[in-house]
């Protein structure tokens, strides 16, 4: 379909069956499009790319090639997800690229919020076209575009990060999901066998943990964010709120306050935790937190995460606070 609208005759995918439906004709409508060709794909793991490549790698298989950048400001594990799910258990063919250093150097320093931003999305263009242009044969590029997108932008899905990828490439789109809500989205990814874990993934920045590293980012306070994160999503789980708190994340700044530690004074960071509900982002609440739930967090943080003294819980809704802090 040429159009950007929805097509008023397209029902909802709320189930199953109506997902299945689906997916066996977009397949064939990628068949159609793509023929014998090679398609490539940018896979970050998020919900979106990756319903977009199991749907992919059933229509054309192997002439589906994804390339999932690591640029070290990924959540703990989530790199290694990708591999483990597509390139073993889908039989995908993925490149895999280790980019940490190169994108943490380039950071080295920078503490304003929108040069940070422009600088992992340009890095991201720069990395991908490189992949690009190893490859031979490539005509095609599929995006995880969905309607909401359009309805915002009218362009392609800005966070993948390679609408700007130069021209000269002329690749052309494949966009399977582009008349889905995220909703009817996630109803087809289980269809297609992915993970509750990529399917109901909360949603994440395009910068990833780049804004949650307050400040210049440096490695050892982006790995304290890291773990950090990690104990809270794991004791989220374990209490039973994982999927009914729309989202939550921890956040470290770029100062440190006096403590005391093994009967010494020390100065380490904070790790402050943000939980919030929202129905459209537009405002938020904050969930309230038991506290046996909120000791427990605190201790699992203070003892196992290197460098921080402090856990503090960010009590601002939307407005005056906006969900994220950069």
């Amino acid at each position: 379909m040429s159009s950007n609208k929805r097509p008023d005759e397209m029902v909802r995918i709320e189930n199953e069956s109506q997902a299945l439906d689906f997916i066996g004709k977009e397949v064939a409508a990628v068949r159609a499009q793509v023929g014998d060709g090679k398609v490539l794909l940018a896979l970050s793991g998020g919900v979106d790319s990756s319903v977009v490549a199991a749907l992919l790698i059933r229509a054309i298989g192997r002439n589906l090639i994804c390339v999932h950048v690591n640029h070290g400001l990924l959540r703990k594990g989530e790199p290694e997800q990708v591999v483990r799910v597509f390139r073993n258990e889908m039989d995908a063919n993925l490149i895999y690229v280790d980019a940490v250093d190169r994108f943490l150097d380039k950071l080295a320093g920078v503490d304003d919020p929108e040069t940070k931003r422009k600088i992992i999305g340009g890095e991201f263009i720069r990395v991908f076209e490189e992949e690009a242009r190893k490859l031979d044969g490539i005509s095609f590029l599929a995006q995880g575009t969905i309607y909401p997108d359009i309805l915002e932008s009218g362009t392609v899905k800005a966070h993948h990060n390679v609408g700007g990828l130069p021209e000269d490439l002329k690749f052309e789109l494949v966009e399977p999901l582009k008349f889905l809500y995220k909703d009817e989205v996630r109803v087809v990814g289980k269809a297609l066998g992915l993970p509750d874990s990529m399917v109901y993934r909360q949603p994440f920045p395009g910068p990833g943990l780049g804004v949650r590293c307050l400040g210049a980012i440096t490695r050892d306070r982006l790995e304290a964010v890291r773990e950090s994160d990690a104990i809270l999503r794991e004791e989220f789980a374990a209490a039973g709120l994982e999927g009914k708190v729309w989202q939550y994340f921890t956040i470290v700044p770029d100062y440190r306050s006096v403590g005391v530690r093994d009967g010494q004074r020390s100065f380490e960071w904070p790790v402050i935790i943000r939980a919030v509900n929202t129905r459209d982002a537009m405002s938020a609440s904050i969930e309230e937190i038991e506290y046996p739930l909120l000791h427990r967090i605190t201790d699992r943080i203070l003892k196992e995460v290197k460098g921080v003294n402090r856990v503090l819980y960010d009590l601002s809704p939307k407005p005056t606070g906006t969900i994220e802090w950069e």
